[in-house]
């Protein structure tokens, strides 16, 4: 298949003629929404490579899972999500038995959580602007990175509500006080309320080919227009088939592996999908379980000033980032902003030295997407100086010595590093393989790793991975100094 890459690279070469924030001001008013939540208590037939997580041995060898008595049930949680206020028919428009709804049945699953998580922030953001209702669903598990087996499981493929993964508005919290904007709604009460014969289907195929290749703005304009003027109550997207489209979501690889994305990047980062984005309560307690890992002896105080996460994708990484060189493939969705630090630039398709598998475009790749150990050292420190110097021209003394390691290797290297990284100064190291879970922070291990890496000082991910960039949109959205965020 074709990368995104070359795919608008050859677009954009047909249509040339001729040859050619909000910030912490914010803040606290957003974590007392938070707080109130908190107390309140699937279609891809592509993965893209860097969406691969933890593989299902390495999770239960890691972890011992199979001692926690089998995955949760979630039944609670279930039934909450069920009891929601708007989940009542008798309602005014925009919301109950006339009111106006989007169900997005085009949507991925069975994929990475993160290939999910920013598809579903998009479109809920899309319902939003629309002034429909966005109809949330289950997160479908892609069977091999479950963390049970086959006999464990409580239904196949398995399911993880959404609101065990986020809260906010996008799993049916409210919107701001006083917006009229209807509030999301379960796909158990979507089934109520838009029964088969009221829905009109929307197939991707009717809307996407025009636009396919356009700018993120264009694209999602298109689709904005279409469901704030129809008439109908109840809309499904519908997706297209395999043999027309094989990525038929409405926001799909090919926009979010390019720079086409970054224009949507003002309106939905300061959007209230975004603003009102919360940690879940199942992942806040796998954090708060494991925060005294973090504590350096002798200092009680909040680790998290202190601390500098890396995510290190190795393992089975190798073939991907070959392909990304082989695809001559861009950064990742939010990796891409030009305000970061280390941007990366393909090589020109067109050089004589650079075609797109040429054993030095593969060495360019990997030097970023595969770092040597060195590298990680160098990058580790290096990101560490820019950031205590930054905080000196803003007077502010900053302390970097706690260190989390992201990282599916289980190999003799992560010893190695965690080593070399005492040896310059680093005073505590923690990495995902420490954390330990009950079996429902099992079943959102991948979302409690994402928000201590949202929390940290300073992060460095991996351009390629949507695991970063939605750290990256987390921790923009805290806040967080473009100068914290650091690409290897």
């Amino acid at each position: 298949m074709p990368s995104p890459t070359r795919l608008s690279y050859a677009y954009r070469q047909l249509q040339k003629p001729g040859s050619a924030w909000r910030r912490l001001r914010v803040r606290r008013l957003l974590t007392a929404i938070c707080a109130t939540v908190l107390i309140a208590v699937p279609l891809a037939l592509y993965a893209h490579p860097q969406t691969r997580h933890l593989p299902i041995g390495y999770l239960q060898k890691w972890t011992g899972n199979a001692l926690l008595g089998g995955p949760p049930t979630w039944r609670e949680l279930d039934a909450w999500e069920d009891a929601l206020p708007q989940h009542n028919v008798s309602l005014p428009v925009p919301e109950g038995r006339d009111g106006r709804y989007v169900r997005f049945t085009n949507q991925i699953a069975s994929l990475g959580w993160n290939n999910v998580l920013n598809e579903v922030l998009m479109n809920a953001h899309l319902a939003y602007e629309s002034d429909r209702a966005y109809v949330f669903q289950d997160y479908v598990w892609k069977t091999s990175y479950y963390p049970w087996p086959y006999a464990q499981a409580r239904e196949w493929p398995p399911h993880t509500p959404l609101n065990a993964l986020i809260t906010g508005p996008t799993a049916g919290a409210p919107w701001p006080a006083g917006d009229p904007a209807p509030r999301a709604v379960s796909d158990h009460y979507w089934d109520t309320v838009c029964p088969p014969a009221r829905r009109r289907r929307i197939h991707t195929q009717d809307v996407k080919e025009p636009i396919r290749w356009e700018d993120g703005t264009v694209i999602f304009e298109t689709w904005k227009r279409l469901l704030r003027d129809a008439p109908e109550s109840c809309i499904e997207i519908v997706p297209a088939p395999l043999e027309v489209d094989a990525v038929p979501q409405t926001f799909d690889l090919w926009l979010w592996g390019s720079d086409r994305i970054l224009s949507l990047w003002e309106r939905f980062s300061k959007s209230p999908t975004s603003q009102l984005l919360c940690t879940s309560p199942a992942v806040e307690s796998g954090v708060a379980r494991n925060e005294h890992l973090f504590h350096v002896d002798g200092v009680q105080a909040d680790p998290y000033p202190r601390m500098l996460a890396i995510h290190i994708r190795r393992g089975d990484f190798m073939q991907a980032c070959l392909d990304l060189a082989t695809w001559n493939s861009t950064f990742y969705s939010w990796n891409l902003l030009p305000f970061l630090p280390d941007s990366f630039i393909p090589p020109d398709p067109q050089g004589a030295k650079w075609g797109w598998n040429t054993e030095e475009n593969k060495a360019y790749y990997l030097q970023r997407c595969l770092p040597t150990f060195d590298s990680i050292v160098e990058k580790v420190q290096g990101a560490r100086k820019d950031y205590v110097a930054a905080g000196r021209v803003v007077g502010d003394a900053r302390t970097l010595d706690v260190m989390y390691i992201l990282t599916n290797d289980r190999s003799s290297f992560v010893d190695e590093l965690k080593r070399a990284l005492r040896a310059v100064g680093w005073k505590k190291i923690v990495t995902t393989a420490d954390l330990e879970y009950n079996r429902e922070q099992m079943d959102v291990n991948m979302a409690i790793d994402m928000d201590i890496a949202r929390r940290a000082a300073v992060f460095v991910g991996n351009g390629w991975s949507s695991f970063t960039s939605n750290i990256v949109h987390r921790r923009l959205v805290d806040g967080k100094e473009p100068i914290s965020i650091r690409f290897y």
